[in-house]
């Protein structure tokens, strides 16, 4: 065998041990995930910690209710999706098919640049600023409400769908918009007619890919939403404070007894934001290849 098949053989061999590295670690997460989450059932029926509407854990009888912190969680993602998605995308295409070349090559990398501050100073920015202007613009009796957290988060995914849907948009061949523009279309009949249908495929990858950074952040959520876990009414629970999973999880497991039904609770909520972030991004991955298909 000569020296360049033992060095493909080896880079191979490399690459599939990475991967192979990936999935176990994915495998074993979901087992320590999943065990110590289905423990609480022992003692506390599925049925009661889906549907229930209390969260008291340290009550006296002890109230596991997910419907409280499931519904917060949803409410804060749908506020930051009507924010982020639409100035996403027109920021993508604004970058990618309208800018000056200059103004795009500056644009761009600060867009990326917001996807590496972390969460913790967006949760410091939005407790000292924009929680005093929610409360004081709307004359609420506190700024720490769903809306801030849909605000933060909406921020916060804008750099993911940016980012992908200017490659998306950008990656479209450029025969097509000039055959657009040569039957007469204008600028802005062909970014719409043509240039947006034909990106569909990332642009949706890029949607799917902010929610599921908006359901997961855990830290922002926690320093501007108020912590109140009762069930949001909609849209009248944008203006009151919430409490998401993530949130909950953060600031109850250390405080938590291990191995109490408690604990197991703030597991069995990781069980179930794990399985919603894993559905989102099969959702994503599906309209990925249909749309692409479809081109």
């Amino acid at each position: 065998m000569s020296n360049r098949k033992i060095k493909e053989k080896g880079i191979e061999s490399l690459l599939f041990a990475s991967g192979a590295v990936t999935v176990v670690a994915l495998l074993l997460l979901c087992i320590f995930l999943f065990r110590d989450g289905y423990l609480l059932f022992d003692n506390y029926p599925v049925s009661s910690f889906l549907t229930d509407t209390k969260w008291y854990p340290t009550a006296d009888p002890e109230h596991f209710g997910l419907l409280p912190l499931f519904l917060g969680s949803v409410i804060v993602t749908i506020g930051a999706v009507l924010f982020s998605v639409p100035l996403g995308i027109a920021t993508a295409i604004y970058i990618s098919e309208l800018a000056n070349p200059k103004i795009a090559n500056i644009l761009k990398p600060v867009t990326e640049i917001l996807a590496g501050i972390p969460s913790v100073v967006y949760g410091f920015f939005g407790l000292v600023v924009l929680v005093p202007f929610v409360q004081n613009t709307l004359k609420l009796p506190t700024g720490q409400t769903a809306l801030t957290g849909s605000i933060m988060l909406g921020i916060m995914a804008l750099p993911t769908i940016i980012s992908m849907s200017e490659d998306a948009i950008s990656s479209v061949p450029r025969a097509l918009k000039e055959g657009s523009l040569a039957l007469g279309s204008t600028k802005w009949q062909t970014i719409y007619k043509v240039t947006a249908p034909a990106a569909l495929s990332g642009i949706s990858a890029a949607v799917m890919l902010g929610i599921g950074r908006a359901i997961g952040e855990t830290m922002t959520v926690m320093m501007v939403t108020g912590n109140s876990a009762v069930i949001p009414g909609f849209p009248s629970g944008l203006f009151a404070p919430v409490r998401t999973m993530t949130a909950t999880i953060a600031l109850e497991m250390g405080e938590v007894p291990q191995g109490s039904d408690h604990f197991h609770a703030l597991f069995a909520i990781g069980s179930v934001l794990f399985i919603t972030t894993f559905i989102i991004n099969i959702v994503a991955n599906y309209i990925k290849r249909r749309y692409r298909f479809n081109l």
